[in-house]
């Protein structure tokens, strides 16, 4: 007879464990995360795409594309040249023209780039 309350107590505690594990499962899947505010864009996309900038918006745009090179004079010509022809600049001083396809596909006679 010792070992029915031993029993008793052993299926209680599995009924107890299963229950607690319910309860912690159903809780983790009701509750959706609430929705987090994304961060600003560091590229806005006015300008960047393809004839969203108007022909007077292009010297200051060249002029921050242009900032960071040693050959300013020819860089400015020729992004002002590709701006006023795309009408898109890309962001950033380097790189980052797959934003602006039409001026990263002007090449140049001998297939270089054309606009910088």
């Amino acid at each position: 007879m010792e070992r029915k309350p031993s029993l008793v107590i052993l299926l209680h505690l599995i009924l107890l464990l299963m229950v607690l594990l319910l309860v912690s499962t159903h809780a983790s899947i009701t509750e959706p995360p609430a929705p987090q505010a994304q961060p600003p864009n560091t590229f806005p996309m006015y300008g960047i795409t393809p004839g969203s900038l108007h022909p007077q918006e292009c010297g200051a745009r060249c002029i921050y594309r242009c900032s960071k090179t040693a050959f300013k004079k020819p860089c400015m010509f020729f992004c002002e040249k590709c701006c006023a022809k795309c009408l898109c600049v890309p962001p950033g001083t380097y790189g980052n023209k797959q934003f602006c396809p039409c001026y990263n596909n002007w090449k140049t006679k001998r297939g270089g780039p054309k606009c910088p």
